[in-house]
């Protein structure tokens, strides 16, 4: 079998600056709640002004597939981005540039010339040259930076997909197909002042097993120190650049206990810390098994899930669902592994077609035994490649209900190819299709990658109806029509929630005093709410229930006297955002208790696409009798 690698590219642009949380969306006026859980950090998101047939400032990652001569044929899926973001966030992806040009230049009245190799290797060449004798610009030259953007600009007049990565950008990809990165695990946050000025990040949450964990570092900590320069007043992107580094190196820390106020010097190796893809599970009802399959495929992905059902079917677990939301794809055999848990033997997962005409590779189930449970599995507009594999295969062999927004729509298929110096080019030779014959792939025949990534991607109106589908028409093994183009479309289109704009800055305004009031009812702080005081280590793998740190209306009052008095709230704006308060207090308590990843429950039943999706459980039940059904006639003897 072969292992596709999917790519998958979102452009961030604002028409504004705006400040806005991690888990919520932009569109026009409106921003979309959503549930990336244990997140409830705010980050600046600027306007990135893109030229048409540039791709200026955007998140990057590949599909490739990978094919390995051992009598079979493996492809992957992985996704690798970088974000641009103001003020710190994360990298740039280089800029890109125009296409390479001949210097000799072409009349209408003459015969079109064949432009050699070895010419463009000549312009290049003269082009350097002149730039590094001529070019009076602040910025030094970096032939690097120049051949990737050249590099770069090529490959996306071909298509949006097919990608070059540096040696630098190669080994970081590398390590992220391994579900794992290098630091001391820990979750960290800032605390602002009432003008909004950062006074000091601190810890928030630890993970089970890792480097900060084994040291004691604990929610509330405040940190002073990283060998031995000063953190305070740092927003915490660059606190966290600190604290990461290469796997057995070291890393002092002085830190201010909560619990104490002392100032105290621990020293950690730093080593892997693990990312997994299925961020949380848990029986969000009784019968019904939620798993928050969020963070993409990679290596560990399918035993991940092997794991979580296993536990949840012994919690009771007779229904599933599967969060893809915001899964921009990954390892696409991981993918493939899951989606043959629910499919019968020799029924397709997918299909690839090549360049060559008429020459395809199907990839089909092998599973004596699938799970015939009923399942609902929740997608959006961020969903793509891998996951829409998935998504895709389930849905044309009528085994999960698919509920929420048309998904990304990714089906380009990139193989890589390994240059000099450890860099790698990933160029799109083949598309793959789901079971039903659907090409999911959306139309970049305009060459604008801009209006590509934000058109029918993550900026696309999200108050709008459902798209309608403008593709092919299909039809599932139970007869259920589907259509070609522009992604999954949803048996049960949801829109998310939105919020206005100046309501998400408003919320915004409120997470350092929420997060300063949780820090003193985490260490007893608070007069008549002690109970509330968390002393032991952080109790991973725990299913939250309505009695855990609930925020009663006299903790809601008493919240807000400290937010009127402390930070100059008005008694209006915090009773006008008394939900949202509520749900970052306890998420903030529920954290400091059980850890990031438990805290996410408490998002989640606030999560109105999740409830719904829930309450449509009976209709996949009924879709499971249907597939078995239809399976049963498709399988019978023809009468003559």
């Amino acid at each position: 079998m072969s292992f596709v690698y999917g790519s998958f590219l979102t452009v961030e642009s604002l028409t504004q600056n705006i400040t806005i949380k991690k888990n919520v969306s932009f569109n026009s006026s409106k921003l979309k709640s959503g549930n990336e859980t244990h997140r409830i950090e705010l980050k600046w998101m600027i306007f990135l002004s893109i030229a048409k047939n540039r791709s200026k400032a955007m998140q990057r990652s590949g599909d490739l597939l990978v094919q390995q001569r051992f009598n079979s044929i493996f492809a992957f899926t992985l996704i690798f981005t970088f974000v641009l973001t103001g003020f710190g966030q994360a990298p740039s992806a280089s800029s890109r540039s125009g296409n390479i040009r001949s210097a000799e230049q072409k009349s209408t009245d003459t015969p079109k010339k064949v432009v050699k190799v070895e010419d463009i290797e000549k312009d290049i060449a003269e082009a350097l040259s002149l730039i590094e004798r001529n070019y009076g610009g602040a910025k030094a030259l970096n032939y690097n930076d120049v051949m990737k953007s050249s590099i770069d600009s090529m490959l996306h007049t071909l298509d949006p997909h097919s990608n070059y990565f540096d040696a630098k950008e190669y080994e970081e990809f590398r390590t992220d197909q391994s579900s794992r990165y290098y630091g001391i695990g820990a979750t960290i946050g800032d605390l602002s002042d009432v003008d909004g000025k950062v006074i000091a990040t601190y810890i928030k949450a630890t993970f089970d097993g890792a480097p900060a964990n084994r040291a004691g570092l604990r929610y509330g900590d405040k940190i002073v120190e990283v060998n031995g320069t000063s953190m305070l007043g740092k927003p915490f992107a660059d606190v966290r650049n600190f604290l990461r580094g290469p796997r057995g190196t070291p890393a002092k820390l002085v830190v201010e206990r909560l619990a104490t106020g002392k100032l105290e010097t621990v020293d950690i190796v730093r080593d892997a810390v693990s990312q997994p893809s299925i961020g949380e599970y848990y029986m969000i009802r009784p019968g019904v098994g939620y798993l928050a399959m969020r963070g993409g495929f990679n290596q560990t992905t399918y035993a991940e899930f092997v794991a979580a059902t296993r536990e949840l079917r012994a919690k009771g677990m007779q229904q599933i669902v599967i969060d893809l939301r915001d899964n921009g794809g990954g390892l696409v055999s991981q993918a493939y592994r899951v989606a043959n848990s629910f499919l019968k033997r020799d029924q397709t997962v997918f299909t690839q077609k090549g360049r060559i005409e008429g020459v395809s590779d199907q990839y089909r189930a092998d599973n004596p035994t699938p799970d015939r449970s009923p399942v609902v599995v929740l997608v959006n507009r961020n969903t793509a490649s891998a996951s829409e594999i998935l998504a895709g295969a389930l849905q044309d062999h009528d085994r999960a209900l698919i509920v929420g927004e048309n998904t990304f729509g990714k089906g380009l298929v990139q193989n890589p190819f390994q240059l000099d110096y450890g860099s790698m080019l990933l160029l799109t030779i083949a598309k793959y299709e789901t079971p039903a014959g659907r090409l999911i792939q959306r139309d970049y025949s305009n060459g604008n990658l801009y209006d590509y990534y934000t058109e029918g991607g993550s900026f696309r109106d999200i108050t709008a109806d459902p798209v309608k589908p403008t593709g092919v028409e299909s039809r599932t093994d139970a007869g259920r029509v589907v259509y070609s183009g522009g992604g999954i479309n949803p048996d049960v289109p949801i829109k998310p929630d939105t919020i206005e704009i100046e309501r998400a800055r408003a919320q915004q305004k409120l997470v350092s005093p929420i997060f300063a009031f949780a820090l003193d009812l985490v260490v007893g702080r608070v007069k008549g709410f002690e109970s509330y005081k968390v002393l032991k280590p952080i109790l991973f793998d725990y299913d939250i229930t309505k009695t855990d740190f609930p925020v009663t209306p006299a903790l809601f009052d008493t919240f807000k006297s400290f937010a009127e008095t402390k930070y100059k709230v008005l008694p209006a704006q915090l009773d006008r955002e008394r939900e949202f308060i509520e749900r970052t207090l306890r998420t903030e308590l529920v954290t400091a208790a059980y850890g990031s990843q438990t805290s996410g429950q408490v998002f989640n039943e606030y999560d109105d696409q999740l409830l719904k999706a829930i309450g449509l459980m009976p209709q996949a039940k009924q879709l499971t009798v249907d597939s078995s059904k239809s399976t049963a006639k498709q399988q019978s003897p023809t009468n003559p």
